[in-house]
């Protein structure tokens, strides 16, 4: 069962040439007389072009549209496509288990590794059941376990980043949000195997460098990563949610800019309109880029690869 396109506010022009040829392709099917063959190859080109031309010149806040779209690739989505003999684990071993970040040992290309992620779920009941991506301290703190375990039997660390920011609710805070975020973040520092992040959607604040202090931060083309959401940022500064397009300018958070500013390590390519319009290539492409980071430290000693990583952080904002 096919399933039906969601369109962004931006991509109209593309929506009404496409829902033409849907409307066309119903006719030629329905009456097979009547050749259409030309007519929607020129429409197809059309609507190819349209497409083109949009997605070439995105804004930071169109970017943050398509980085949140609903079906864009999720955590899981990767995980299936790109880890064989997948093995789930559960539980932060204090409080209970949070659905928000998902981890597990398998492998990557034959290559043993731990992959964690946040998920924010693709329907209403997956989204409740995972909170939208937004981890509680114990996802944090389940996260840290799986690293510990990882590091202490060498393998490799991989993460999907895709998150609004860890939740903010009052149990959370009450059972230690911030200080599960910083040990979740000084476990990630502390690895003797090399890690490697993906933002694959959102990357918000605290919540997404918990898990993407890494070797290598790779972004996909149109995912966002910044200290807080462009609606939070305009809110704050603005007292304006409306003024979000004027923040996600200003913020910087888009994989271009930052790759500019050294703070992530390289850019993984979408097909045209977004990763959600070919889901494989997408998952294709991390792949192959997590692939060559993760080949960059063959043959490291554990203190390399974690001095590496020290001085990776520590240069962002230099400018001498």
């Amino acid at each position: 069962m096919a399933v039906t396109r969601t369109y962004l506010d931006f991509e109209k022009p593309v929506a009404e040439l496409e829902a033409k040829l849907e409307e066309l392709r119903a006719v030629s099917a329905r009456d097979g007389a009547v050749s259409i063959a030309e007519e929607v190859g020129r429409l197809e080109a059309k609507a190819g072009q349209a497409l083109a031309e949009i997605y070439a010149n995105l804004t930071p806040w169109q970017k943050t549209q398509v980085a949140r779209h609903p079906q864009r690739p999720h955590f899981v989505d990767y995980c299936d496509g790109l880890i064989t003999e997948f093995t789930p684990l559960a539980g932060d071993r204090s409080f209970g288990e949070d659905e928000a970040i998902l981890g597990g040992f398998g492998r990557f290309r034959g290559r043993p590794v731990l992959v964690l992620g946040q998920e924010k779920g693709a329907t209403t009941e997956a989204r409740l059941r995972h909170n939208f991506g937004m981890a509680r301290p114990e996802g944090y703190r389940k996260a840290v376990r799986l690293m510990e375990t990882a590091d202490r039997f060498g393998l490799a660390v991989l993460a999907f980043v895709d998150t609004a920011g860890a939740y903010p609710g009052i149990e959370a805070e009450e059972r230690g949000q911030a200080e599960a975020i910083a040990r979740s973040t000084e476990a990630c520092l502390a690895l003797g195997v090399p890690n490697v992040a993906v933002v694959i959607g959102e990357g918000g604040s605290g919540g997404a460098i918990a898990l993407a202090t890494a070797n290598r931060v790779l972004m996909l083309e149109h995912a966002i990563y910044g200290v807080i959401s462009p609606e939070g940022a305009a809110s704050i500064l603005w007292r304006d949610q409306g003024r979000a397009s004027d923040a996600a300018t200003a913020m910087k958070i888009t994989a271009q800019d930052l790759l500019r500013l050294g703070v992530i390590d390289g850019i993984i390519p979408e097909a045209t309109g977004g990763a959600h319009r070919d889901r494989e290539a997408a998952i294709r492409a991390a792949g192959d880029a997590v692939a060559d980071a993760l080949a960059q430290f063959d043959g490291l000693s554990p203190a390399e690869v974690r001095d590496r990583r020290a001085e990776k952080f520590l240069a962002i904002g230099r400018t001498l």
